[in-house]
């Protein structure tokens, strides 16, 4: 894998010495959710971070996420100004169920560098993992702001639970103009045989909407001590559903530095895929990122 061209679709920077902007990071650095101690990323994360990390791999471009910011548009100016290519595409965040939508999706739709919006919809029933107070996807203000993203032509990155798979389906269904990303492998959290199947199902429903495309990330969140054997069926599942054209490979960083080095994760992507033809691997490592963020 050592200097094979990556495009890696998921990470996140953040500048903490520009203010107030992260709560979810500063004010709770001991960690109180599913992501355990967060106080070795309660840090600086910018470019020269991100290079230093992923100094053994190519990195031709990447794709930055939203990192929950107070300022959404502060975030993503801070971004743009930013000198170099990396990030090269920004999903940036807008409240799809608050009264300023449409103004907040087209502001951040005027920035050229934002491919799409990103909205954190997991819901679970057990307030450990919940990141909502209840199921945005049942919520008719979050629908009717979902509807506004076709108009500025963005995709939407959303991080959810296997549980929300079907209703992301349906939604999926109902509006085939606008790409949905799917986060994190699908966030397999529950990991008993129910909640196993659950997200093996799920994942072949999204998979049969072709405007739903997924990113193999964030395993480690719900793995903390995870292992090349322990993400190998869930790597492989998403493949097996989705297909090599519609995955891409995203680190996550830093949150995942939390669980594991930029190398050994994609070292264990690498060897999990390496009976792939290398057009297949280079499609999943690089060319369907460029293609589905139109980078």
């Amino acid at each position: 894998m050592a200097r094979r061209k990556i495009v890696d679709a998921h990470h996140h920077f953040w500048d903490l010495g520009r203010g107030y902007n992260y709560p979810w990071l500063q004010d709770k650095p001991s960690g109180e959710g599913m992501l355990g101690d967060l106080s070795p990323i309660v840090r600086d994360y910018g470019v020269a971070d991100y290079l230093a990390d992923t100094a053994e791999y190519e990195i031709v471009a990447s794709v930055h996420i939203e990192a929950v910011p107070r300022d959404p548009l502060e975030e993503t100016r801070w971004l743009t100004s930013l000198d170099g290519d990396i990030p090269t595409g920004i999903v940036g965040f807008a409240a799809l169920n608050g009264p300023d939508a449409e103004r907040m999706i087209a502001a951040q739709a005027g920035f050229a560098k934002v491919k799409g919006i990103r909205q954190i919809v997991n819901w679970h029933q057990n307030p450990r993992l919940t990141f909502t107070p209840h199921d945005l996807l049942a919520d008719p203000a979050w629908l009717s702001g979902y509807r506004l993203l076709g108009k500025y032509d963005l995709s939407f990155d959303m991080q959810l639970y296997p549980g929300q798979m079907d209703a992301a389906h349906r939604l999926a269904v109902r509006h085939p103009g606008t790409l949905i990303v799917i986060n994190h492998t699908g966030m397999p959290a529950d990991r008993d045989p129910h909640g196993i199947a659950l997200w093996r199902d799920g994942m072949k429903q999204l998979a049969s909407a072709e405007n739903v495309v997924a990113k193999i990330s964030g395993l480690g969140m719900v793995d903390h001590h995870w292992t090349t054997d322990s993400i190998r069926p869930f790597v492989l599942h998403a493949i097996d559903s989705f297909g090599t054209d519609r995955v891409m490979f995203g680190s996550n960083f830093p949150v995942d530095r939390l669980y594991g080095s930029f190398a050994s994760l994609y070292a264990a992507f690498g060897a999990i895929v390496a009976d792939f033809s290398e057009d297949e691997q280079d499609r999943m490592f690089r060319a369907n990122a460029l293609r589905h963020y139109r980078l």
